[in-house]
């Protein structure tokens, strides 16, 4: 089994053990962090240790690495590390869940964790650096591009193109043929049918709550 360390000790760094280990090709053989946030000797019952030492016990000769984290402040910490890695020599894998239903000819970039029931049809792309969430449609010809993050439950029609660092919410809709412009926020609930400019920010307001509580309801 080819080896890799997890960047990362958070909840998705978690499940990114999870994953691998129960559903790749890939032996998770430790976690690492920056040396300045390095509070804990083991993860997961692995080994922790600094970035600043990973290449010296884990040789990117011999393994590989995947960033396990998520979109604070608009993916650019994961994509410093995602960029970090890389330059110290590693090659970042991806996770694409056996449960995923990709048929986009394995266009995927790296370091790209793709999680159960998502279906991304054909002709699809997927950049570096890009996670989905369980459960999205990804729309034949659309383009997802690097550092991305798509929650759960989002519709991405045909055609769509999505670009750089931007965070799409949960139960999103955008339309065929739009364009998402670079370091956008979609929140959850967006419906999308026009382009969206960059760094936009969109949002629908929140359900309020009615005035007759829950007591009071007679057909429930």
């Amino acid at each position: 089994m080819s080896k890799i360390v997890i960047f990362g000790t958070g909840d998705i760094a978690q499940l990114a053990h999870y994953y691998f280990t129960t559903d790749s090709p890939y032996e998770v053989v430790a976690f690492t962090v920056d040396k300045a946030f390095l509070t804990q000797d083991s993860f997961c019952g692995l080994p922790v240790i600094g970035f600043e030492e990973v290449t010296s016990r884990y040789p990117p000769t011999e393994h590989s690495m995947f960033v396990a984290l998520s979109y604070a402040k608009l993916n650019q910490i994961r994509k410093q590390k995602f960029e970090a890695a890389i330059e110290v020599g590693y090659e970042l894998c991806s996770y694409i869940s056996s449960r995923a239903t990709a048929l986009n000819g394995n266009a995927f970039g790296r370091n790209c964790f793709i999680l159960e029931d998502n279906t991304i049809q054909p002709f699809a792309k997927i950049g570096d650096n890009v996670t989905l969430w369980s459960g999205n449609h990804i729309g034949h010809h659309s383009t997802i591009n690097d550092h991305t993050f798509i929650s759960s439950h989002v519709v991405v029609s045909g055609g769509v193109t999505i670009g750089e660092s931007c965070f799409i919410g949960v139960n999103s809709t955008l339309r065929d043929h739009v364009n998402v412009g670079n370091f956008c926020v979609l929140g959850a609930g967006t419906i999308l049918l026009s382009d969206a400019a960059e760094y936009g920010v969109y949002s629908t307001p929140e359900t309020e709550r009615s005035r007759v509580p829950s007591n009071r309801l007679r057909n429930i």
